[in-house]
C-alpha cells in the first residue's frame, strides 16, 4: 500500500495534487510519502511482534536526511555501508548503539570513526578485515562489537546483480569455514562477539530461499554455541521484494516474513536485527516527469520525457521495471497506443520501457514513474551536465523540498581549472 493515488482525476501525493509540486519545483523530480514510510516501518514491527527486535533501516535504499529523521523518530536502526553513510546517519541524531556498519571494504578510517562515534556492532566479511579491526580497536583501546557475515550458498533467485547469497557471491564468509573463523575472532583482544549476520540478496519475491538460509543460520547458533560462544543477536539482512507491476501478483507481505523468522530462529532467544531497504522506501516514492516530445519513429512511437537514465537507473543497470502513469488520470475508454518512454540522455540505454500501451499524451502532460523510492535518487548522478535530481517530501497537505535542484553554475564552480592551463 501507498499514499499515491487519483483524486478528482489528479494523482496525489497523499493530499498535495502533484501538479502543484511539478508547478513550484519542476520535473524532474522526486516526491515522498512520509505516511508511506512509516506505514512499511510500523508493517515490519508487527511482523516481529512478540520478538525482541530492531530494525536497521537499509539507507543505501534512500538516504536522505530527512528519511533518516523519519526512521530514527520511529525508532529505527540504521544499516550503513561507508563512512559517508556512517556520517549522515549520525548527522541525522541516530545513535551509534543504533547504528549497523556492513559491507565488504570497510577501511580501517571508516572503522576509526565509528568506534570513536559509537556502533551497534560490525558486520564482518573477511578474515582481513576481522584483523584489521581488531588491530583498529586495540590501539584505541576498545573492543569492536562484530557479528561475522556468513555466506549460506542460498540462491536467492532474484537479478544476478542484487544476489548476495552465492558462493561464487563476494560477501560474506562460507558457511562451512565459519566456526573456525569465530574461533580466530574469540582469540582476539579487540573483538567482542556479538552474533551472526546472513543477507542473501536484494527484490526477493519467494520465501522459500529465506527459509533455507535461516535455516543454515540457526544451526550454525547451536553450533557456535557449542563451542562456547556468546551468539546475542542474529542479523538476517533484508531483501524482501515490492511489487513493481501493479498487474502482476504481489510479493510476500511482511507478516509471511515474519512467520519465516519465527519459526526458523524463533527459538534461540536472539534479539533478531533485519535490514529492509527496498520495501520501506520503494513504493513511498515516485519519479515525477514531464513529457517533451512525443516523436514518431519507423514502426514506434517514442515518448520523450525530461526524466533520464542519470535520475533513474534502474531501468538502464537492472532491466528493471517501473508503472508509469499518467498524472491527469484518462477518461474511461480513453484511446491506449503503444511507445516506447525514453530519456533525453545520448545513449540508447536511455530507455525506460519499451511497447508500453499507454494513454495518448503529448508535450508539457504530467506522468509518474511509480514505486521509485528506493535505489532511484541515491543512484542518481549528473551525467551529461543534468543537474541531481531534487527531492520532495510531503506530509498531508505539506510538501517541503529535502534536497534542491543545484544551478549550472553551482555544477560548473565545483570544478577547479588549475592555473597552468
Amino acid at each position: 500500500m501507498d499514499h499515491f493515488d487519483y483524486r478528482n482525476g489528479v494523482l496525489h501525493a497523499e493530499d498535495v495534487p502533484l501538479p502543484e509540486i511539478a508547478a513550484t519545483v519542476g520535473t524532474p523530480v522526486y516526491v515522498y510519502s512520509a505516511a508511506t514510510f512509516r506505514r512499511h516501518y510500523q508493517l515490519f514491527d508487527e511482523a516481529l511482534a512478540g520478538m525482541d527486535h530492531l530494525i536497521c533501516y537499509a539507507m543505501k535504499a534512500n538516504g536522505n536526511l530527512a528519511v533518516l529523521k523519519l526512521m530514527n523518530d520511529l525508532g529505527a536502526g540504521v544499516d550503513v555501508v561507508s563512512g559517508g553513510e556512517y556520517a549522515k546517519a549520525r548527522a541525522a541524531g541516530v545513535p551509534g548503539e543504533r547504528i549497523v556498519f556492513s559491507g565488504v571494504g570497510k577501511t580501517r578510517d571508516e572503522m576509526r570513526a565509528a568506534l570513536e562515534g559509537g556502533i551497534r556492532q560490525f558486520n564482518v566479511e573477511s578474515e582481513p578485515e576481522l584483523l584489521a579491526l581488531g588491530e583498529v580497536a586495540v590501539a584505541m583501546g576498545l573492543r569492536a562489537p562484530m557479528a561475522l557475515r556468513v555466506n549460506p550458498d542460498v540462491d536467492a533467485r532474484t537479478h544476478a546483480k542484487i544476489a548476495t547469497g552465492k558462493s561464487e557471491n563476494k560477501f560474506g564468509i562460507p558457511i562451512s569455514r565459519a566456526r573456525e573463523v569465530y574461533a580466530r575472532a574469540a582469540a582476539l583482544p579487540g573483538i567482542e562477539v556479538v552474533g551472526v549476520d546472513v543477507h542473501i540478496g536484494s527484490q526477493l519475491t519467494d520465501l522459500a530461499p529465506f527459509e533455507a538460509a535461516f535455516e543454515k543460520l540457526a544451526d550454525l547458533t547451536r553450533a557456535l554455541r557449542a563451542d562456547g560462544h556468546v551468539i546475542s543477536r542474529l542479523d538476517l539482512g533484508g531483501g524482501l521484494g515490492i511489487p513493481y507491476d501493479q498487474g502482476n501478483s504481489m510479493p510476500p507481505q511482511p507478516h509471511d516474513y515474519g512467520e519465516v523468522v519465527r519459526r526458523t530462529v524463533g527459538d534461540l532467544g536472539c534479539e533478531i536485527e533485519i535490514e529492509p531497504g527496498r520495501l520501506i522506501a520503494g513504493n513511498a516514492g515516485i519519479l515525477l516527469s514531464r513529457v517533451i516530445w512525443l516523436k514518431h519513429g519507423e514502426g514506434r512511437d517514442f515518448l520523450i520525457v525530461d526524466a533520464a537514465m542519470n535520475d533513474l537507473v534502474r531501468p538502464a543497470m537492472y532491466e528493471a521495471y517501473h508503472d508509469i502513469v499518467p498524472v491527469v488520470q484518462p477518461a474511461p475508454g480513453a484511446a491506449r497506443a503503444p511507445v516506447d518512454v525514453v530519456g533525453p540522455v545520448c545513449e540508447t540505454g536511455d530507455t525506460f520501457v519499451r511497447g508500453c500501451e499507454m494513454p495518448v499524451l503529448g508535450s508539457d502532460d504530467l506522468i509518474a514513474f511509480r514505486s521509485a523510492g528506493a535505489y532511484g535518487a541515491v543512484m542518481a548522478s549528473e551525467y551529461n551536465m543534468r543537474p541531481l535530481v531534487p527531492e520532495v517530501m510531503v506530509s498531508g497537505d505539506q510538501f517541503a523540498v529535502i534536497r534542491a535542484r543545484p544551478s549550472f553554475d553551482e555544477m560548473i564552480n565545483r570544478d577547479k581549472v588549475p592555473e597552468w592551463l
